[in-house]
């Protein structure tokens, strides 16, 4: 394996920035994710409860479109002032809380955050004190974390790599079909939609109210 100068493999799988990369930065977003919104829940109520946003594992795939994004989008600023850095992440990520609120409430009829009440929102769906937390993070994130995992990634063995890349897109996609399946007549039921298919019937079944509240308690259906 060739090393390169900050201790990263020229023969990784990985190299520089690539869609293998961005699949382990999305995974590992929706990990991280998921465990910061658990703490920040404890600190905010002093109880733990559920931030998942997937049905099966720890995943939050907010947060890992969310470094998807950043990487993408800062990966050519990273050597630049910070200052620019926190504005463009600023922005970027106001831009893409909204998009992930309006495409949650369209395609599932739910919201799973609300801002209405706070100063400066932009229609509920994010607001200026989330914006700066954005810029923030994303500073922090490409200049810091992201080098870090990108050479933590790129010293994975390439084959060994691969297949466990393509392993977690498979279980991925699965995992976010079943769960946008469930959430879509969760909200059906509240509405109440009957099951009309044998399929329908099946998911309510497998995935009752009960089961739904305890994974999304924070979901509440759009009026």
């Amino acid at each position: 394996a060739r090393p390169r100068k900050d201790g990263g493999n020229i023969d990784s799988f990985a190299h520089g920035l690539n869609f293998c990369k961005l699949v382990w930065i999305f995974i590992i977003g929706c990990i991280i994710g998921f465990c910061v919104e658990m703490v920040w829940c404890y600190v905010q109520h002093g109880y733990f409860e559920s931030r998942k946003g997937l049905l099966y594992g720890p995943f939050s795939p907010v947060y890992g479109f969310g470094g998807v994004l950043l990487t993408v989008s800062l990966y050519k600023l990273r050597n630049t002032n910070g200052l620019l850095v926190f504005i463009v992440s600023a922005v970027i990520g106001a831009a893409f809380e909204y998009a992930c609120s309006l495409f949650q409430e369209i395609a599932f009829g739910t919201v799973s955050w609300e801002y209405s009440d706070t100063p400066l929102n932009l229609g509920g769906r994010t607001n200026l004190q989330y914006a700066v937390f954005w810029g923030l993070l994303g500073m922090i994130f490409i200049k810091n974390t992201y080098p870090f995992l990108s050479n933590l990634i790129e010293k994975i063995p390439n084959r060994i790599g691969k297949w466990i890349t393509w392993i977690f897109i498979v279980l991925m996609v699965l995992n976010m079909l079943v769960s946008a399946i469930a959430v879509r007549r969760w909200t059906d039921r509240r509405t109440g939609v009957a099951a009309d298919s044998g399929f329908s019937q099946l998911i309510d079944k497998l995935y009752p109210d009960e089961f739904m509240e305890k994974t999304y308690p924070n979901m509440t259906v759009v009026e």
